[in-house]
Formats: structure tokens, C-alpha cells, sequence
């Protein structure tokens, strides 16, 4: 409605204004009220012809704007929703083999059991792979200024990136449930305490020492050492009773996918490097 009165101040017949048609003498001379004023054009059939060409298009844009109002009117009452309210939730519940979904009634949802929720095997996942996963980021701190290959420093960049974004969803998960969130430093603990891939003192202090080819030998074969005992800790957690929190779950999954993925990048990166 708004761009109808806008274009109706633009033909100049807003607030009711409408030009005056001419009148004629019994002597077929214009009236004095027709005479050109002084600083005004006199208003002629051509005006008469333009003038109608815009009240069409008033009346054209006019019809339109009602339409579609009338339209809008007439779908919120047939679904009965407003248009600026999100549409309902549907629940599809899979069939049996052969046969088709069933979509579940309010009623329906109400019925169904809760998510499971987190266990002492899932928090001792995330607690332990933030150690995990800290320990892969002193690695790949330490390529900068060590590492030869273009292709380790691209490497190193990426697992950075994906493992800190990681650590961050770990301790929001462990801090939502109330559990302890492990320090920084938690993972430099002794042997017994070492999990899957972690390095030792010693084999972190070979890396330091390592430089240019050396170093991108050993920082790609620690790397796979160290992505695959992540893969071992996705295992331990299932075999343990854990993983059947969905967010659980979701996050075990994602590791244990972007870390094969990341070892088979590296594998072929090694190859490259040899020949």
C-alpha cells in the first residue's frame, strides 16, 4: 500500500488533486477559467490523454497491491499459521522394509523416549582427547621453522585449525554437563597415563631436534602414529558403553572420519617425499 501511494504522488493526483476539465462558451470560446494564468501552462487534450494514461496505471498498480494483500489474507487462513511463524515440526517415522514412513502426531512425540543421556565413558573420551589432541598442536608448533616440504607446513596448518576448533567443542560439551574440564598441561602426565599415539618425552625431543628433510620424516610418521590412536580411543569409547548420547556420538564420528582422512594424506605425502 505504501508503494501504491508513492506512485500516486508521482502521477500528482495524491490527496485527491485532479485536473479540471475545460469549459466551453455557447460561442465555442474557452471560459475565462480556462485562460492560461500568468507562470501557468494552460491545460489542453494532450494533458487530458497523458493524464488518462496515468490513471490507468494507478489503477493497474492499485489492483495488484489489493490482489496480492487478499492473497496473503487468504493463506493465512487457510493454514492458519502467520507468516512470520516457523513451520510446524514433522516427525517421519521410518517403516518396515517395503513399506512407508509414518509421520508422528504430537501426541505421537510426546510418547517417545528421551535422548540417552552422556555416560563416564563419554566424559573420559572428551576429557582424554583434549590431551590428545593438544599434543598434535605442540607438534605442529613446532614445523614453522623446522619443516622443508611446502606441502608439511600446508599439513600442519590444517590439523591446527580442525583439531583447536575440536578441543573448543570438547570443553563446551564437558562444561554443559558439569564436568571437569582437564588443563592445558593435563596430558604431560607418566608413562602408565600415556593413551593411543601419544609421544613420548624422548620422541617429542627427537622431533625438536629434527630439521628440514629429517624433520618432515618424523613429523609425518609421529603424525599417523598419533592420528591412529585417536582412531583407537574412538573404539575404546563404543566398546566401553559409551557414544549413545547423539552429540556423543556426532562427535566421535566426525574425529574418527577427518582423522582417516588426514592419514591417508599423509600417507600419500609420504610417498611423494621418498621419490
Amino acid at each position: 500500500m505504501l508503494n501504491a501511494m508513492r506512485i500516486l504522488q508521482r502521477v500528482g493526483v495524491a490527496g485527491g488533486e485532479r485536473p479540471r476539465r475545460p469549459s466551453v462558451r455557447e460561442d465555442g470560446h474557452p471560459s475565462q477559467t480556462m485562460r492560461a494564468l500568468p507562470g501557468r501552462r494552460r491545460f489542453d487534450y494532450g494533458d487530458r490523454i497523458v493524464f488518462s494514461s496515468r490513471r490507468r496505471v494507478l489503477i493497474a498498480v492499485l489492483g495488484a497491491t489489493v490482489a496480492l494483500g487478499a492473497a496473503t489474507v487468504a493463506a493465512v487462513r487457510l493454514t492458519g499459521d502467520s507468516p512470520d511463524e516457523p513451520p510446524p515440526v514433522r516427525v517421519v517415522q521410518p517403516g518396515a522394509p517395503g513399506q512407508t514412513g509414518r509421520t508422528l502426531s504430537p501426541a505421537d512425540r510426546s510418547q517417545l523416549p528421551a535422548p540417552p543421556a552422556h555416560t563416564d565413558a563419554d566424559t573420559r573420551f572428551m576429557q582424554h582427547m583434549i590431551g590428545h589432541h593438544t599434543q598434535a598442536l605442540e607438534m605442529t608448533a613446532l614445523v614453522a621453522d623446522r619443516a622443508h616440504s611446502a606441502d608439511v607446513s600446508l599439513l600442519a596448518r590444517r590439523i591446527e585449525t580442525s583439531q583447536g576448533e575440536e578441543i573448543t567443542q570438547m570443553q563446551r560439551w564437558l562444561t554443559e554437563r558439569g564436568e571437569e574440564v582437564p588443563g592445558p598441561h593435563t596430558h604431560h602426565a607418566g608413562q602408565d597415563d600415556v593413551m593411543p599415539g601419544m609421544l613420548t618425552p624422548d620422541q617429542f625431543r627427537q622431533l625438536e631436534r629434527a630439521r628440514d628433510g629429517e624433520f618432515d620424516r618424523l613429523f609425518l610418521d609421529f603424525m599417523i602414529r598419533h592420528h591412529e590412536g585417536a582412531l583407537t580411543m574412538v573404539r575404546q569409547l563404543y566398546s566401553t558403553g559409551g557414544g549413545l548420547e547423539p552429540a556423543a556420538d556426532r562427535f566421535a564420528r566426525e574425529v574418527e572420519a577427518d582423522q582417516g582422512i588426514e592419514i591417508r594424506s599423509m600417507r600419500e605425502l609420504q610417498t611423494r617425499l621418498a621419490g
